[in-house]
């Protein structure tokens, strides 16, 4: 106890050097666990797009094309799934719920989704987070669409507004479905995901809005207006693909195989996490940037308040010998400084955490919006190993100022320099 009561006094009587010493701490704490946080967040949150789904079906490809275009809408399909492939897919015994997805179309950049009200019921995320609508609701008539939280936020869409699709991902006036206009319906909340930055219609909407093309071109002559396409057969030719969620997830693999050696036309059904977990091979290669950035970041902080401890230390030496002469061990030196470092790490850890706690929260919702991440505000087990051992390396850090003054002989402070 009068060691630790000698430290606060020493501290208190060199205020300016132990704020910046606990400041430069903080900060590199605050990154390292800023970059630790976003670095994990980021694979958990890739890795948590599509939950609660078994399988992903689409036409034969490849696991990874197949997650890029029907998850990601990244790219285009090779090839499309008939209908009644999904109908036969759907009733299948081994099968609980289906969502269709036709992909195709886009609007002022991003993509839009033909699909069905079970999207809104089965698409899951983050470990089984289901959608949330901001404002209004799913779609209910033929011109109805639900856009995503980016779409509403970069375009400044409001329930009600019209908007017009575009045929692929070009915006050209002779691409544009300005015949049949939208109204959109409501406005998906944040999610993270790919949802935030797409456009979701019913599948007879993709249908209607497609009566008079063929292969991707207009027909000349054969215009049909959005009134006559409520009372044509909507019914869908094909789809992009499928998720699929099965009574029992024992069957997984027997339905995966079943669907893949499907008689009527080649198909794919991979395992979402699986394709996931491949997919993050191929572009989580930022991940070690991020790990090495944290120990740079770590590294310098570190190397911050060792230079701040024996600057500190030079402008001591009389103290420490004075102390020498009044009956002070070298031990107790040693430990004089030993404990000053443990003080300034762990006062730095705390303000760090709390800097990030109160960032992490100011934040989050913008960085949900922006970049995609979901940010946790609780601090986990692994950040809790990561201060342990950044508050051992400034207990060690402080061994070397406390082993320079052990060696220093006690003349050596109180001899006069001229």
């Amino acid at each position: 106890m009068n060691l630790f009561r000698l430290t606060l006094k020493s501290l208190r009587q060199r205020r300016a050097g132990v704020v910046l010493t606990v400041l430069t701490i903080a900060l590199s704490v605050f990154l390292v666990l800023g970059v630790e946080r976003v670095r994990t967040d980021a694979r958990e949150g890739f890795a948590s797009t599509v939950s609660g789904t078994d399988l992903l079906v689409g036409a034969r490809s490849g696991p990874v094309n197949l997650l890029l275009y029907a998850v990601f809408h990244v790219g285009e399909a090779t090839n499309n799934i008939t209908w009644k492939t999904y109908q036969d897919i759907r009733a299948m015994p081994e099968v609980a719920w289906t969502v269709p997805l036709s992909l195709g179309d886009s609007h002022r950049g991003f993509r839009v989704t033909g699909t069905t009200s079970a999207f809104f019921e089965h698409y899951h995320y983050g470990g089984g987070r289901a959608l949330r609508f901001d404002q209004g609701g799913p779609f209910d008539d033929l011109y109805d669409a639900v856009i995503g939280a980016e779409v509403a936020h970069r375009l400044g869409y409001h329930v009600g507004d019209r908007i017009v699709l575009a045929h692929g991902v070009a915006a050209t006036s002779a691409s544009l479905h300005a015949d049949k206009p939208f109204r959109i319906k409501g406005i998906l909340a944040p999610t993270g995901t790919p949802v935030d930055a797409s456009i979701a219609v019913s599948l007879e909407a993709i249908e209607a809005i497609h009566v008079d093309w063929r292969a991707g071109v207009r027909l000349p002559g054969m215009a049909t207006s959005a009134d006559q396409a409520r009372h044509m057969d909507l019914t869908p030719r094909a789809i992009t693909a499928c998720l699929v969620g099965l009574k029992s997830r024992l069957s997984v693999f027997a339905v995966q195989r079943a669907l893949n050696d499907y008689d009527e036309e080649p198909l794919l059904a991979v395992l979402p996490g699986v394709a996931l977990g491949e997919l993050w091979r191929l572009v989580g290669t930022a991940e070690g940037a991020l790990r090495i950035v944290s120990a740079m970041v770590l590294l310098v902080g570190m190397c911050g308040m060792l230079t701040a401890l024996l600057g500190m230390l030079d402008e001591r030496r009389r103290e420490m010998a004075v102390l020498r002469a009044v009956g002070a061990s070298v031990r107790t030196v040693f430990g004089l400084l030993v404990m000053e470092s443990a003080l300034l790490t762990l006062a730095g850890c705390v303000i760090g955490v709390l800097l990030l706690s109160l960032v992490s929260v100011l934040a989050r919702d913008a960085l949900l919006l922006q970049a995609g991440l979901s940010i946790d505000i609780v601090p986990s087990l692994h950040e809790g190993v990561l201060l342990a051992a950044i508050f051992a390396m400034g207990v060690l850090a402080g061994c070397i100022p406390g082993w320079i003054a052990y060696r220093r002989s006690l003349a050596d402070g109180l001899q006069v320099r001229l």
